[in-house]
């Protein structure tokens, strides 16, 4: 159960709309260094999902009461998030530059990669505080780590190599709302699951 709830939210927490997917689909489209670019963010984030995990392990083993904390700041986050993308499902017009570029060199994507990755302060909070402090629920954080790692393999790969046959589909402003409507429903669940959990 607990790589289950990992993996649903690290799920959630990636298919939020952003310069990062929107990147990997976009090389999808042109299948420019996919491979690598799908790996990349990958690896990134299960770095920093353990990272997380590990910080929130030692933080509540010498402050229980944390816990409790966490869990509710987790909730909260988890609602406002969840509110975000209902609004932004409603309210955004998402557009996707579908042209095909003039291939980009592999350092090129992977510097351009870094950026979307590391230079993003949302990934810091999903990764390092959310997830961390999801985390703390779990009766093994191992498992709900490898959960929430192995929704960024998941997903990064899927989006990439799949990004062939979604490029008609999120061409449209449209999907990009039910995706983004759809992913705030799910964060609104895992809030009120959180708080009473």
């Amino acid at each position: 159960m607990d790589y289950v709830s990992g993996f649903a939210l690290g799920l959630s927490l990636i298919f939020a709309i952003g310069s990062q997917n929107a990147f990997i689909l976009k090389q999808g489209l042109k299948k420019q260094h996919v491979f690598a670019v799908c790996l990349f963010c990958a690896l990134s984030d299960a770095l920093l999902i353990s990272a997380g995990v590990a910080g929130f392990g030692a933080m509540t083993a010498q402050h229980p009461n944390i816990v409790n904390i966490a869990k509710l700041a987790g909730a909260l986050f988890l609602l406002v998030y969840g509110l975000q993308s209902l609004y932004a499902g409603f309210t955004k017009s998402h557009a996707l530059d579908s042209n095909a570029a003039a291939e980009s060199s592999l350092n090129r994507s992977l510097m351009l990669c870094f950026g979307f990755t590391w230079l993003n302060p949302h990934v810091y909070l999903d990764t390092l505080v959310l997830v961390g402090m999801v985390s703390t629920g779990a009766n093994s954080k191992l498992l709900f780590a490898t959960g929430a790692v192995s929704a960024s393999f998941v997903f990064f790969f899927s989006l990439g190599y799949g990004a062939r046959l979604l490029g008609p589909l999120f061409a449209k402003p449209k999907s990009w709302n039910i995706l983004d409507a759809l992913v705030g429903v799910l964060m609104l669940y895992l809030s009120w699951h959180l708080y009473n959990g």
